[in-house]
């Protein structure tokens, strides 16, 4: 058909329908015809639309109009299975997605999701929920699920662009002093105060204690290697594995006042031969969350540490102790476990002989608070030797 002004259109198709408006089909990059979404009032409209996609083609700005009629759901599905993911982090995004996401854009296709729903769906589940943290979770899981539909050319733009949405802001969590972390290990009985110490003092996740084994102690060098993690799904199945992180797989030098400690806990309570677990419950079963739990809120609640003091808080603990005591930020890095490509680029190297120095200088921090302590309660005063470091 010839346009408006007789010459042959040279892209595309015009006809009159029996209506009278006008139809307008064009060829994609793939060479298949795909008719525009609307009808026309007059041909002038419909070259108009048609000159549009053209530029569009040619610039590189083309997006195949069918390609988002893609269930959300199925490809957010896709996605987590895709990611070869841990096991706990799995399980993270598969209950994010069933609480938090598939009940809106669930029966949604992938072009479907635009701006004002991302924006409208966040601000219900702040409402609905008041958990910031969780309603950030899961904002970024939703922006990183769309970001590869982006990259797959499914939609033109990710749709979440929420400026600070995916960021948490953690409230600042509770320390322990020294006094309490010897009265929690206490009040948790003999059988699990090692790990309330290295909770504290490693200071070594509850997942990587539970997957320790004989060999990876060394009593004489004072050191304990984490190399695996065992978290615990909500299924109460254990889910042996990697690490956190690369960062995680580590060799930790403990402050020499465990010494006895760790002799002890190998004695009586490891598994026996190498390959032994080094906690196991009273039946002689793996470390399980939910029995030591019980087990920590009664030690927790002995002390009077407030009820929100969670065993991870142990790991703050030994964050601002070991800092206290002379550590650097990449020194705190390194014995935690923790990684950070910023952090790896600008802070200095931390050696095992570092290692062994910043333990030195907790083990000092530890005894000395202990003396003041035992000073305190015999009723007696400083020492001569303290008068005279004080003067």
């Amino acid at each position: 058909m010839a346009n408006r002004k007789g010459k042959r259109r040279t892209f595309g198709a015009v006809r009159k329908l029996p209506s009278g408006r006008y139809q307008a089909r064009y060829p994609g990059p793939d060479g298949v015809m795909r008719p525009a979404p609307v009808t026309f009032e007059t041909a002038r409209d419909a070259d108009d639309w048609l000159a549009e996609k053209r530029t569009e083609i040619r610039r590189g700005d083309w997006a195949d109009p069918d390609a988002g009629a893609v269930a959300f759901e199925e490809y957010a599905l896709r996605w987590v299975r895709e990611r070869r993911l841990s096991a706990t982090t799995e399980e993270l995004y598969r209950r994010l997605l069933r609480l938090h996401i598939l009940p809106t854009f669930g029966a949604l296709d992938l072009d479907q999701i635009t701006p004002p729903r991302v924006r409208s769906w966040r601000s219900e589940r702040l409402d609905a929920t008041a958990a910031e943290t969780t309603v950030a979770k899961s904002y970024r899981l939703l922006k990183a699920i769309l970001e590869t539909a982006a990259e797959d050319e499914l939609i033109r733009r990710n749709p979440c662009r929420i400026r600070g949405a995916g960021k948490e802001v953690a409230t600042e969590r509770p320390i322990a002093t020294v006094d309490q972390v010897d009265a929690l290990a206490s009040a948790i009985g003999p059988r699990w105060r090692l790990m309330v110490y290295l909770g504290a003092y490693g200071p070594l996740r509850p997942e990587e204690q539970a997957e320790l084994r004989r060999r990876d102690v060394g009593l004489d060098t004072l050191t304990v290697r984490v190399r695996k993690a065992a978290p615990e799904l909500t299924t109460g199945k254990r889910a042996e594995g990697p690490t956190k992180s690369e960062a995680g797989k580590r060799c930790v030098v403990l402050p020499p006042f465990l010494h006895i400690e760790l002799r002890r806990h190998l004695d009586w309570y490891a598994e026996k031969g190498p390959d032994g677990l080094l906690f196991v419950g009273e039946k002689g079963k793996p470390f399980r969350r939910s029995t030591f739990g019980r087990k920590w809120r009664r030690a927790r609640a002995a002390v009077g540490l407030p009820d929100d003091f969670r065993f991870y808080d142990l790991r703050h603990t030994g964050h601002t102790l070991t800092t206290r005591s002379g550590a650097t930020l990449k020194d705190t890095m390194v014995r935690a476990g923790q990684s950070s490509e910023r952090a790896a680029l600008i802070y200095q190297h931390s050696d095992l002989e570092r290692q062994r120095e910043v333990a030195a200088g907790l083990d000092r921090m530890v005894r000395d608070q202990r003396d003041s302590t035992a000073r305190e309660r015999s009723g007696d005063g400083p020492s001569g030797t303290d008068l005279a470091r004080d003067a």
